[in-house]
């Protein structure tokens, strides 16, 4: 029965790769899940398919995360009706003038929005999406900058609803393992020199950027530029805006259409990510975060950017019956999103009463060392995490499980670097695995084909995992965090450079 646990999240991934249909290899490998749990009964299995799916969906926090994200569609269709995006284009035209800057844009922006990955998505997508059409850059290309600047630094940026989940996950385990006189966010301070993947994954970017694409971004890159197609023949995004709402309601658009809905989202976000959390009770921004209620804070935001977006379109002519149009077809864009969301849950549910986590830690747990302990570490969370599509799930299960062994191995020393490696490997699996919320969203807010984004995505994102994997294999050794990190990033620029130019040698041969 253990080992049939691993069965389900395998056959999502799979299937999804390969027929390109992920709400159909969602739900298949929700109903094999359902049939080992009922002991190979079809009848039954059918019955705790659908239980599965309808506890996910009337989970509170899983319900209020659906209104979100049918209120950040309803909010971006009021930006693009406005004509936002394009008022945003024209007044960043003239500086915009190249390929390569154009695509710099998402990636500065990534690192600026670092409190959300949700919201990352949202402003990163809707601010350059038709900037990016214009000079011919493949979804797939868009979709990965905003796919490795949303959660990669979301888990080290400065302020985030994800470092307040992370302290409070170490800090729990501290407590359970009876360690005192470490401090629980200075310890997640101390780790961020060791979380190797998030890091090279936010430094490839530019590089990448700057660099020569390979592999099938590379074929994706080329017939964008050739043809004109930003998406593959026969593939169909997530979403699309432009079909389901028409032309805008006005061409010549103001940027303010675009900021002023944004500046609505994330003021109002931040303020309930510290309201929620007891801001006003006299916690500090770190407790506060720790304790916040992320899926109300974010809810509120997006209400917010919608009700800006309503408010400005009806100051600026559109009718009531277009105002009802446009909010009706925001949701509709995002329904194919909202029915793979509640699949991919639904196999975290499958997952988790199989017991896929406690597998895959049992099976290397006794044959762990401390100067294999990272590595391992970084291995398992990379697993768990692509199986089963959720990076807080996965630092959920391994937080309280590494932590103690690490201060079993190697005392008060060795806990920053499973801390890291923890994170590494749960932002990689996120990143990288079709069933994955973060990796859709990037899809959505691109406007990028889902499969076609994971499938030009995985080789830019194994780059640094390898790397990263190799780095933890020589900490022992070296012992550096800082050190580690600078032959990391030099280590990968020149493997980058190396399979770019390859790939461009390669097909210079071809032709």
């Amino acid at each position: 029965m253990e080992f049939l646990s691993v069965i389900p999240p395998i056959v999502a991934v799979v299937l999804a790769i390969l027929t390109k249909r992920v709400l159909l290899s969602l739900f298949i490998s929700i109903l094999v899940g359902g049939l080992i749990a009922a002991g190979g009964n079809p009848f039954e299995a059918v019955g705790i398919t659908f239980t599965w799916m309808k506890d996910v969906m009337i989970d509170p926090w899983n319900a209020r995360f659906l209104v979100m994200t049918a209120l950040l569609g309803t909010g971006a269709a009021f930006m693009f009706k406005i004509g936002g995006a394009q008022g945003l284009i024209r007044a960043l035209g003239k500086k915009l003038n190249s390929k390569k800057r154009v695509q710099l844009l998402p990636y500065f922006l990534g690192l600026i929005i670092f409190f959300n990955d949700y919201v990352n998505s949202v402003i990163v997508g809707n601010a350059s999406k038709d900037i990016t059409a214009k000079h011919k850059i493949s979804r797939e290309k868009l979709s990965y900058i905003i796919d490795s600047t949303s959660a990669p630094m979301a888990t080290i940026g400065p302020v985030s609803d994800w470092i307040g989940f992370q302290v409070s996950l170490i800090a729990a385990a501290f407590v359970s393992t009876g360690i005192s006189g470490l401090e629980p966010y200075f310890s997640f301070l101390k780790s961020i020199p060791w979380n190797f993947y998030a890091i090279l994954c936010l430094v490839a970017v530019p590089m990448i950027i700057l660099g020569k694409d390979f592999g099938p971004m590379a074929k994706a890159e080329k017939r964008a530029q050739t043809t004109g197609k930003l998406i593959p023949d026969g593939s169909v995004p997530l979403s699309s805006v432009e079909d389901d709402l028409g032309k805008p309601h006005k061409k010549e658009g103001s940027a303010w259409n675009f900021f002023l809905p944004l500046l609505a989202l994330i003021s109002v976000s931040l303020w309930g990510l510290w309201f929620t959390g007891g801001g006003a009770e006299g916690k500090s921004m770190m407790d506060a975060l720790a304790d916040t209620d992320v899926s109300i804070a974010l809810t509120w935001g997006a209400f917010a950017m919608t009700l800006t977006g309503l408010i400005l379109a009806l100051v600026q002519g559109m009718g009531l019956k277009d105002c009802e149009d446009t909010l009706l077809g925001g949701i509709r864009t995002m329904l194919p999103a909202l029915v793979i969301i509640i699949l991919a849950w639904s196999i975290g549910t499958v997952t988790s009463e199989l017991g896929t986590a406690e597998f895959v830690v049992n099976a290397t747990q006794s044959w762990m060392t401390a100067e294999l302990l990272p590595f391992l570490i970084f291995i398992i969370s990379m697993f768990i995490s692509f199986a089963t599509g959720t990076s807080w799930g996965t630092m959920s299960i391994l937080t309280p499980i590494a932590i103690p062994l690490a201060y079993t191995f190697g005392g008060e020393e060795l806990i920053p670097i499973a801390i890291g490696a923890i994170f590494a490997g749960s932002i990689f699996g996120d990143h990288v695995s079709p069933i994955s919320d973060t990796t859709v969203m990037a899809s959505i807010f691109s406007g990028s084909d889902h499969i076609a984004h994971v499938n030009t995505q995985a080789p830019y994102a194994l780059v640094p995992a390898g790397i990263a994997a190799v780095l933890y294999l020589t900490y022992s050794i070296i012992g550096n965090g800082y050190i580690l990190l600078i032959a990391g990033i030099i280590i990968q620029f020149f493997v980058l450079r190396y399979l770019g130019e390859r790939y461009e040698k390669r097909q210079m041969k071809r032709t």
